[in-house]
């Protein structure tokens, strides 16, 4: 790769275009550890419905020339699924206070040039553009770390998010399911990490 990928950043509507090339790539990169997601677009589907109904919702896309090649989404808790709620709902956190940051996923021969940390920073600030929301979330896979399956080379990003500012929220888990390479159809669960939303400067 000779440069970095473009950044753009695409709000509510106009996100439209894209919903496939997202989907494109949460099949192609969560096939892999930890996820270990066998690509279903039905699922792509029902998953992705809330971002395209969303009007406050927001796809920051990598761009190699014309081609995407990596996505990072959000969009207000409040705008997902209920099942999305219930942690915060049973931690006594009001559900409109939050924005929700999806998924980051960055075609492997991209990574290591700063994109993920585009993704962080454009989605905080359409977050705080927004000017209602007091904490940014997203939530992580649970993953056994003597699992087998877990390639021996793996680095996780749980440092890359406590340097942003993230904190796992132990107790603040949510339950999905979806299909598991070699396992058919497995629910698992997904741990919210939480960082407090500066508001935008004056």
């Amino acid at each position: 790769m000779d440069a970095a990928p473009a950044i753009a950043c695409f709000r509510g509507a106009a996100i439209a275009p894209y919903l496939e090339d997202v989907a494109r790539l949460r099949i192609a990169v969560f096939r892999d550890w930890p996820y270990l997601y066998e690509g279903d677009l039905a699922y792509e589907r029902d998953y992705l419905a809330a971002y395209a109904a969303s009007p406050d919702s927001v796809f920051v896309l990598a761009f190699d020339g014309d081609e995407p090649v990596g996505a990072s989404t959000g969009l207000p808790l409040a705008d997902d699924t209920i099942e999305f709620h219930l942690p915060f709902v049973g931690r006594g956190m009001p559900v409109d206070e939050v924005f929700y940051c999806g998924e980051s996923v960055l075609l492997p021969r991209y990574r290591g040039c700063g994109v993920g940390h585009a993704f962080f920073d454009e989605r905080e600030a359409h977050a705080r553009s927004l000017g209602r929301f007091a904490w940014t979330a997203f939530c992580a896979v649970d993953r056994d770390a003597g699992d087998p399956r877990r390639p021996a080379d793996h680095r996780g990003n749980e440092v890359f998010w406590a340097k942003r500012g993230y904190e796992r929220q132990a107790g603040m888990t949510m339950r999905l399911n979806w299909q598991e390479s070699g396992a058919g159809d497995v629910e698992h669960a997904l741990t919210f990490w939480l960082r407090p939303l500066e508001r935008a400067a004056a």
